[in-house]
Protein backbone atom coordinates (compact mmCIF):
# COMPACT_ATOMS: atom_id res chain seq x y z
CA UNK A 1 0.00 0.00 0.00
CA UNK A 2 2.79 2.46 0.79
CA UNK A 3 4.99 1.82 -2.24
CA UNK A 4 6.12 4.72 -4.39
CA UNK A 5 3.28 7.20 -4.92
CA UNK A 6 3.76 10.58 -6.63
CA UNK A 7 1.44 12.30 -4.11
CA UNK A 8 3.91 11.70 -1.28
CA UNK A 9 6.42 14.05 -2.82
CA UNK A 10 3.80 16.72 -3.52
CA UNK A 11 2.18 16.37 -0.07
CA UNK A 12 5.40 16.91 1.90
CA UNK A 13 5.60 20.42 3.37
CA UNK A 14 1.90 20.96 2.78
CA UNK A 15 -0.97 21.22 5.25
CA UNK A 16 -2.74 17.87 5.59
CA UNK A 17 -5.23 15.97 7.71
CA UNK A 18 -3.99 12.51 8.66
CA UNK A 19 -7.02 10.35 9.45
CA UNK A 20 -6.69 7.44 11.86
CA UNK A 21 -9.37 5.02 13.07
CA UNK A 22 -10.54 7.10 16.05
CA UNK A 23 -8.90 10.49 15.60
CA UNK A 24 -7.14 12.76 13.13
CA UNK A 25 -4.20 15.12 13.14
CA UNK A 26 -4.13 18.33 11.11
CA UNK A 27 -0.72 19.84 10.49
CA UNK A 28 2.16 20.25 8.07
CA UNK A 29 3.46 16.95 6.71
CA UNK A 30 7.12 17.66 7.29
CA UNK A 31 8.82 14.36 6.46
CA UNK A 32 8.53 10.62 6.05
CA UNK A 33 11.09 8.76 8.16
CA UNK A 34 10.89 5.02 7.59
CA UNK A 35 7.54 3.84 8.97
CA UNK A 36 6.72 7.27 10.46
CA UNK A 37 5.14 10.47 9.21
CA UNK A 38 6.37 13.66 10.88
CA UNK A 39 3.85 16.47 11.40
CA UNK A 40 4.67 19.98 12.59
CA UNK A 41 2.26 22.64 13.84
CA UNK A 42 -0.19 19.80 14.53
CA UNK A 43 -3.62 19.75 16.12
CA UNK A 44 -5.34 16.63 17.50
CA UNK A 45 -8.93 16.37 16.27
CA UNK A 46 -11.29 13.95 18.03
CA UNK A 47 -15.01 13.52 17.45
CA UNK A 48 -17.00 15.35 20.10
CA UNK A 49 -14.00 17.10 21.65
CA UNK A 50 -12.29 20.44 21.13
CA UNK A 51 -9.19 20.47 18.92
CA UNK A 52 -6.01 20.15 20.97
CA UNK A 53 -2.81 21.91 19.80
CA UNK A 54 0.22 19.60 20.03
CA UNK A 55 3.67 20.76 21.16
CA UNK A 56 6.70 19.80 19.10
CA UNK A 57 6.57 17.24 16.31
CA UNK A 58 3.92 14.54 16.08
CA UNK A 59 5.00 11.12 14.82
CA UNK A 60 2.34 8.91 13.25
CA UNK A 61 2.90 5.28 12.26
CA UNK A 62 2.03 4.97 8.57
CA UNK A 63 0.49 1.54 9.18
CA UNK A 64 -2.14 3.22 11.41
CA UNK A 65 -3.19 5.80 8.76
CA UNK A 66 -6.58 5.28 7.09
CA UNK A 67 -6.11 8.11 4.60
CA UNK A 68 -4.49 11.54 4.19
CA UNK A 69 -6.20 14.67 2.94
CA UNK A 70 -4.03 17.39 1.35
CA UNK A 71 -5.75 20.70 2.06
CA UNK A 72 -6.26 23.22 -0.71
CA UNK A 73 -3.93 26.17 -0.47
CA UNK A 74 -1.98 24.35 2.23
Amino acid sequence: MWGWFPWRRTAVRRRVVVNLEDKAFAGILWAKRGPLLVLKDAVLMQHGAADTPMDGEVLVERSKVDFIQVLAGG
